[in-house]
């Protein structure tokens, strides 16, 4: 098969364990690129987290955002798909968030916003690089609407209220984890899954054609959908049992690896 497209998560699979971006996979990446292959950059993160990256690459590429909410188109940041939580449905997840007194991070309008600054907050920050601001009035966020929610707290605690909530929330929502101390909210219609559909009908490209590599529970979804999905030597059980090829871990340069060998 001559593939296509390349959907590649960030953390835990293109960047290594000290969130850096080897000169392998850069190298891997404009020779694929050279070929014809679309590079998709695919995160849980913000629009600003994932153009940290995409600057570091220099390459003209879509990028999937906030596990698929949104799709951004590189340079132009032109939102060519976007889907946001319902309100009915984001104030419930806020509502359990401070119930369980558990640090939120609210992303609407691809702002940072947040029930309280504290160090986790400080240490949320580092990672998306953006200032985040302190709620004052969440019915303006309804109003302007919430792209995706995410709490962070200890990983025992995060375990344990993915189990506690799941059985109370609508079908309209998607929860999952990205890290062990981070659990995210989003339609249920926005997966990386469902990005990947779409990039495909926007580049007129099938989804056997397409290659998907990830490490995380919410990689699944693009796993699943790719014709080829490529789980991280460091990814989960879970994630590995549904992968069609698990390469190298992200501190081996797994995903320079993929594509070196199944690009031609």
């Amino acid at each position: 098969m001559k593939y296509k497209l390349v959907a590649v998560d960030i953390d835990g699979t293109l960047l290594n364990s000290k969130s850096q971006l080897s000169d392998k996979n850069i190298e891997a990446i404009k020779r694929s690129v050279e070929k014809g292959i679309i590079l998709v950059l695919s995160s849980g993160r913000p629009v600003q987290g994932v153009k940290l990256v995409y600057d570091s690459l220099g390459l003209e590429m879509p990028c999937i955002t906030y596990n698929g909410a949104m799709i951004i188109e590189g340079r132009s940041m032109e939102i060519l798909f976007e889907k946001s939580l319902e309100d009915d449905d984001a104030r419930q997840i806020m509502d359990l968030g401070y119930q369980y007194n558990t640090t939120m991070m609210v992303w609407s309008n691809n702002k940072l916003y947040v029930n309280k600054m504290n160090q986790r907050v400080n240490e949320y920050k580092k990672i998306s690089q953006v200032e985040p601001i302190l709620i004052d009035d969440r019915e303006i966020l309804f109003h302007k609407g919430i792209t995706k929610i995410l709490w962070f707290d200890d990983e025992v605690k995060i375990d344990q209220y993915l189990k506690d909530i799941n059985p109370n929330l609508k079908d309209s929502v998607t929860a999952c984890t990205s890290r062990p101390i981070f659990l995210e909210f989003f339609h249920s219609k926005a997966s990386k899954g469902l990005a990947m559909e779409k990039l495909g009908e926007h580049y007129h490209i099938s989804k056997e054609e397409m290659i998907a590599i990830g490490d995380g529970l919410n990689d699944l979804s693009m796993l699943q959908y790719a014709g080829l999905g490529v789980a991280m030597e460091n990814a989960p059980s879970a994630v590995k049992e549904v992968a069609d090829y698990i390469t190298y871990s992200n501190d081996r340069d797994g995903v320079a690896y993929v594509l070196d060998h199944f690009i031609e």
